[in-house]
């Protein structure tokens, strides 16, 4: 569940600037591609097994993961920002294909088969939970003061009307692009954190249907709050897990609620008047 809400996170960042960007999948499987990489190839710097302090080498392998998927999106931004829309999301989808195939091609990640035994420093579940929401903490802290700064000010513009910000003095661009590169930077983390979680990790992980996946969590939980993503990805990935005693009728609801969801709360579950009327209760006054 706090997987999916970072990578709803994620998907949020370039949303907030009026970018339809589907890529977090290929940036979510280069960090965990390359935090399975250093903890079975390279154990030196990748994280070992428990029994010892994994917290310096997991820490690092978060930092590199999401170093690399950041230098990635620096690479292709300047290129696919040039595109809006539905024309973005198809570049950003073929980025994700592109990323897919290397990764099931190259000759050191294992093929279809992928990187298995990696190597998982907390001995139970549990343990991952404290770096997971020491991540979410950060990532939503992150948001937060966007929201105040003068990027996030600009990109917010940008979302409403980007030509107007253009002739308004707005560097349009960079805030796009940084947008994207933050967004990149979260998903490798997550990725990397996730490959020792699920002690696994191939072509598989990102792939087109996670695309489809994280913008669910969005839709459904709201893009115009940084809360509504993980709200979403909190949602989302727990309602399979509990719709599991229904059998295979859990598709179905599964597949109703993503459907109804838009439906009947077309700005997502979570929105800024909400929050505003939230806070007027929880000072006491009229909700």
């Amino acid at each position: 569940m706090l997987l999916g809400a970072l990578l709803g996170l994620s998907v949020y960042l370039p949303l907030a600037a009026g970018q339809l960007s589907l890529a977090t999948p290929a940036f979510y499987a280069v960090g965990g591609t390359l935090a399975a990489l250093l903890s079975t190839r390279w154990s030196a710097l990748g994280a070992t097994a428990s029994g010892g302090f994994p917290v310096p080498s997991l820490l690092l392998e978060l930092v590199l993961g999401g170093l690399l998927a950041g230098l990635l999106a620096l690479l292709v931004g300047r290129l696919v920002l040039r595109l809006q829309g539905i024309y973005l999301a198809i570049a950003t989808i073929a980025l994700v294909e592109i990323v897919r195939v290397a990764i099931l091609n190259l000759p050191f990640t294992g093929g279809a088969v992928g990187i298995f035994a990696i190597p998982q420093p907390f001995a139970t579940a549990a343990g991952y939970l404290l770096p997971a929401l020491a991540l979410l903490a950060l990532a939503g802290w992150v948001c937060q003061r966007l929201e105040g700064m003068p990027l996030g000010r600009a990109m917010a513009a940008i979302r409403d009307d980007e030509l107007a910000a253009r002739c308004m003095g707005i560097d349009t661009t960079g805030a796009k692009l940084t947008a994207f590169v933050l967004s990149a930077v979260l998903a490798g983390s997550t990725g990397a954190l996730a490959a020792h979680f699920l002690n696994t990790w191939n072509a598989r992980q990102g792939s087109f249907d996670a695309s489809i996946t994280t913008l669910a969590f969005v839709i459904l939980g709201g893009s115009r709050t940084w809360l509504g993503p993980v709200v979403g990805g909190l949602l989302l990935t727990a309602l399979p897990e509990l719709l599991r005693p229904v059998g295979d009728v859990r598709l179905v609801l599964f597949g109703l609620v993503i459907l109804l969801g838009p439906v009947l709360a077309p700005q997502g579950l979570i929105t800024p008047g909400l929050l505003e009327r939230l806070g007027r209760w929880g000072e006491g006054g009229k909700p």
